[in-house]
C-alpha cells in the first residue's frame, strides 16, 4: 500500500533526565512517533509495561530475507542509502475480509513502493511500481521448500500471492538493481485500523470521484476520511483518470503524505491510551524483515532516519509504458527507468526525464 510521509515530535530511549530534554526535539518519522512514545510509556509503566511491550513485540511477524534470498542479490553500495521495500497486501482471509472489492482469492500486493533514503540528506523519494507491471520473476524458493522456476511477463502484484514476500524483494532487485536494506507490508484491516485510531485523514481532491466499484464517493473539495473510507480511496481507479492502475497512484501518494501528516500534527504523549491503540493497530497488521521484527530495532531504525522530513518527501512513478501486445497492462519504458534505478543505486539526483512516465493512466 501502497505511496510518502510525514510525522510529529517524540521522545528518544534513554535515561528520565534525558527523556526531558529530548522531548523537545522535532521528531520527523511516523514509525518513531509511534515506536519511541510508546516505548517511553512503557518505560514508565513498570511491569505493566513490560507486559505490554511483549504483548505488541509479539504482534510483528517477520520475513529472513536473508536466508531466503542468500547471496544473489545487488552489492550494498557505501553511497546507497537506505531503501525500504514497501507493501500494502489485499490478502481477503481473516480481518480483511469484506474489506476489499471484486472477487478475489487469496493475497496479491495492492500497492508497492521503494523508499529511498540519501545519505546524509533530509529529502526521501517514493517509487511507486504500478501493480500492472509486467516483471520477469526470478527463480525463487517457496514457503513450502520448493523451487518456483523463472517466468517472463507475469504481473508484479501476482509475485505475492504466487511466491509470497521474499519473492516480491527478489523481483524488485532484479528488475531495479537496488538491493533491499528493509521490507515492511501492512495488511487492510491494519491499515484500515490505522486510520481510524488516529481519527481520520482530511485530504483534498480537485474533481469530484465516484466510484461504485471501491463504493467512494467524494465532491471536489476537502473531506476528513475514516478507515473504510481511506482504504476506498486508496483503491479506487474506476473513478479516476482512464480506470487503470496508474490512475490511482497519485492519489495513493497524496493520501500517504496526508496521513503521516495527522500523525505528525497529533499529540500522541497527551494521549497514552491512543498511542496504545495505535500502536497495536501497526503491529498486529505490520510484517517486516526479520531485523526489524521488534520494537527495539522498528524503533532504532526510526532513530536512524533522524534527519528526513518527510514533509519534502518526492513522490515518482516508475516509468512505465502500454505493453504493445496487451495493452491492458504495462511494462518499463526504457532508457527512463534505468535512469530512475541509477539515480537511486548511486544516491543521485534522479533526472527529470525519468520523473516522466509515457503511461499516465489519464
Amino acid at each position: 500500500m501502497t505511496h510518502s510521509a510525514t510525522r510529529e515530535s517524540g521522545r528518544a530511549q534513554s535515561a528520565p533526565g534525558d527523556r526531558r530534554r529530548r522531548a523537545q526535539r522535532p521528531r520527523r518519522r511516523w514509525g518513531r512517533i509511534v515506536l519511541l512514545s510508546f516505548l517511553a510509556v512503557l518505560l514508565a509503566a513498570g511491569g505493566t509495561g513490560y507486559w505490554l511491550y511483549s504483548d505488541l513485540n509479539g504482534n510483528i511477524d517477520g520475513v529472513d530475507l536473508d536466508k531466503a534470498l542468500g547471496e544473489d542479490r545487488p552489492e550494498k553500495l557505501p553511497t546507497s542509502g537506505q531503501n525500504v521495500l514497501v507493501l500494502g497486501s489485499d490478502s481477503r482471509g481473516g480481518a480483511n475480509a469484506g474489506l476489499g472489492t471484486g472477487k478475489v482469492s487469496g493475497a496479491r500486493s495492492d500497492t508497492a513502493l521503494v523508499m529511498h533514503i540519501p545519505e546524509g540528506r533530509r529529502q526521501a523519494v517514493a517509487v511507486s511500481i504500478p501493480r500492472d507491471t509486467l516483471v520477469t520473476r526470478p527463480e525463487c524458493a517457496k514457503a513450502d521448500g520448493s523451487t518456483l522456476p523463472e517466468a517472463e511477463r507475469v504481473m508484479f502484484n501476482s509475485v505475492y500471492s504466487t511466491a509470497g514476500p521474499a519473492c516480491v524483494v527478489k523481483t524488485v532487485e532484479k528488475m531495479s538493481g537496488v538491493r533491499m536494506d528493509h521490507y515492511m507490508e501492512i495488511d487492510f484491516a491494519g491499515f484500515k485500523g490505522l486510520v481510524d485510531a488516529i481519527g481520520g485523514v482530511t485530504v483534498t481532491v480537485e474533481e469530484p470521484i465516484k466510484d461504485t466499484s471501491s463504493g467512494l464517493d467524494l465532491s471536489a473539495g476537502t473531506h476528513k476520511l475514516d478507515g473504510t473510507q481511506s482504504l476506498a480511496f486508496v483503491r479506487t481507479r474506476h473513478g479516476v483518470g482512464d480506470g487503470s492502475d496508474l490512475g490511482r497512484i497519485g492519489l495513493q501518494q497524496q493520501f500517504m503524505i496526508a496521513l503521516l501528516s495527522e500523525v505528525k500534527r497529533q499529540d500522541l504523549f497527551g494521549s497514552p491510551t491512543k498511542t496504545y491503540k495505535i500502536a497495536d493497530t501497526l503491529t498486529s497488521a505490520l510484517t517486516t524483515d526479520s531485523e526489524l521484527a521488534s520494537l527495539t530495532s522498528l524503533a532504532e531504525f526510526a532513530r536512524s532516519m533522524n534527519g528526513v522530513d518527510p514533509a519534502s518527501m518526492e513522490t515518482v512513478m516508475l516509468p512505465v509504458q502500454y505493453d504493445k501486445t496487451d495493452p491492458n497492462r504495462v511494462v518499463a519504458a526504457r532508457p527512463r527507468a534505468d535512469q530512475l534505478w541509477e539515480a537511486i543505486r548511486s544516491d543521485a539526483e534522479i533526472p527529470e526525464s525519468a520523473k516522466k512516465s509515457p503511461a499516465t493512466g489519464g
